[in-house]
């Protein structure tokens, strides 16, 4: 048995079908042959297995000793496919820094299919770095330090409770890739998320002009995601309803851990509200709003303060695509719908705004529950504006300061157990230095325990990530299993016995200078 793909040349081929027991469904590119191209991943010829994330597989309901075989290993390229897998690569446009871009599409990966995991959860079974497609705007290959920082970036996201897209595998290839000046050793994340709908995916259907695909989209959408919506009289502004709730929670968790996603363009904000493309992220290491670190980010538009905004307006964008079925919908769900914005019913407008309206308290509700759990304080302690109110003190004297912020709710923590501090001393300044916020803190005898249960002690630090995967290019894979088990365990102390776990509850070296991130591309 063989399926059609395409060739690393562009040319059809036929494929061998794996012998990996599991199934993978071909969902999306049935449901939505529009926004899927039939397309097959680059073989290279001698891959090596770098990195098996073992419990995800296992999780998946797929067997670790199995993806480690020859067998195995071109299974997760897509060389060889699973019953049931038809590759595509998927279309969609999206804003980047601004501007519309209206045909992005996947250019340098594919989705394999769908796997149903034994809870019967739905995921997506991606390629990254798998060769060019015709959406390609590069070579459509990776470097291994970029998919494998994605990798371990999304193992500390999920450690730390976030939703968030993970990586099943990172394979080497054999190749080398041209990156600024150099060459350097190719590689393909294999992804694992609820699903890879955009924003950007609603955009290209709006774009167009399309209202059956944008209908069948939402309907996907919504089986997919929001099941408890089948059946709504107003599906699309009730799946605008629904993402802007997941967006506003999501964004809020990264701010509580002071993430810097770097590249919120539509197209990496997903329908599911889990966190996508860890390309030129960071963590803060000392409080900074106007944080940027990625090396295109010139204007500093996705800088950590500056988060919740940009997601609103994305969310605007998300509004305006779905605005014909909105409009349709108040006339009784016809097949037709007006074909630009300015031929839009008022009252469709009204109700996307008032759902964008929803954005920021539930934003604000979301966040502030958050920093009443870092802050120690249980319910009934202190209301929604004395949070606040405290956290705003608190973070002023962390700017001002340059304190480190992941570390400066620990040593809030060892000050509400009444302990000294550590052996490398607090990062916060002395109390009589701090404003009144510290005072009315004590004040209501935060819980310590409490704070070290959900501030982390560990994250992948910016500088001991980088070396890592450095290490990793040039053949050394021990720092990066030494970050691996930092991340998969941000909150447990412990660390004075074990020097590798240490070093990423340090603040950063001054002397390294400004924290640069790229694309990967």
């Amino acid at each position: 048995m063989s399926i059609a793909g395409a060739s690393d040349s562009g040319t059809l081929e036929a494929l061998p079908q794996s012998s990996v027991d599991v199934r993978l469904d071909d969902g999306f590119a049935r449901a939505l042959p529009e926004l899927a191209v039939p397309w097959s991943a680059a073989r290279p010829e001698h891959p090596t297995l770098l990195a098996l994330n073992a419990p995800l597989a296992v999780e998946l309901g797929l067997d670790p000793g199995e993806l480690r075989s020859e067998s195995g290993i071109r299974f997760l390229l897509g060389n060889e496919l699973a019953a049931g897998s038809r590759p595509v690569a998927q279309a969609y446009a999206g804003h980047q820094f601004g501007g519309l871009s209206p045909r992005l599409g996947d250019g340098r990966a594919l989705l394999l299919g769908e796997i149903v995991d034994p809870a019967g959860r739905v995921r997506d079974l991606h390629l990254k770095g798998s060769g060019r497609t015709p959406f390609a705007r590069a070579d459509g290959f990776a470097a291994v330090g970029p998919m494998l920082r994605e990798y371990a970036v999304g193992e500390a996201m999920h450690a730390l409770g976030i939703p968030t897209t993970r990586a099943l595998a990172v394979i080497g290839t054999g190749r080398r890739v041209p990156r600024d000046g150099e060459l350097l050793p190719g590689a393909v994340l294999v992804r694992v998320a609820a699903s890879h709908l955009r924003i950007g995916s609603f955009q290209y259907a709006a774009i167009r002009g399309d209202i059956g695909l944008l209908r069948r989209l939402t309907e996907f959408a919504i089986r997919r995601h929001y099941p408890r919506l089948l059946g709504s009289g107003t599906p699309a502004l009730d799946l605008l309803r629904a993402v802007i709730a997941a967006q506003a929670e999501l964004v809020a968790s990264w701010m509580l851990v002071g993430f810097v996603h770097g590249v919120m363009n539509t197209d990496n904000a997903t329908i599911s509200g889990e966190t996508i493309d860890y390309g030129p992220c960071a963590f803060l290491d000392a409080y900074d709003p106007a944080a940027v670190f990625s090396s295109i980010d010139h204007g500093g538009r996705y800088a950590y303060g500056g988060q919740p905004g940009v997601m609103l307006w994305n969310l605007t964008r998300f509004a305006e695509a779905l605005l014909p079925l909105i409009d349709a919908e108040r006339h009784g769900g016809s097949d037709t719908a007006p074909t630009a914005a300015r031929e839009i019913d008022p009252a469709a407008i009204r109700l996307a705004e008032e759902a964008l309206a929803e954005f920021a308290p539930a934003y604000q509700r979301a966040w502030t529950s958050g920093m009443r759990a870092k802050l120690g304080l249980a319910d009934g302690d202190a209301d929604d504006a004395r949070v606040a109110d405290l956290s705003a003190g608190l973070l002023q004297d962390l700017r001002d300061h340059a304190v480190d912020y992941t570390l400066a709710f620990r040593d809030l923590a060892r000050l509400a157990h009444e302990e000294s501090p550590g052996e490398e001393g607090s990062r916060l300044p002395e109390p009589d230095r701090l404003g009144p916020w510290f005072a009315a803190w004590t004040a209501l005898r935060p819980d310590g325990d409490a704070m070290d249960s959900v501030n982390p002690l560990r994250i992948p630090r910016n500088g001991v990530i980088d070396d890592a995967l450095e290490a990793a290019s040039a053949g050394d894979l021990a720092p990066f299993a030494s970050l691996l088990e930092a991340v998969a365990h941000p909150f447990e102390a412990g660390v004075d016995t074990d020097p590798e776990l240490a070093r990423f509850a340090r603040p950063a070296d001054p002397g390294r200078g400004r924290y640069v991130t790229y694309c990967g591309t």
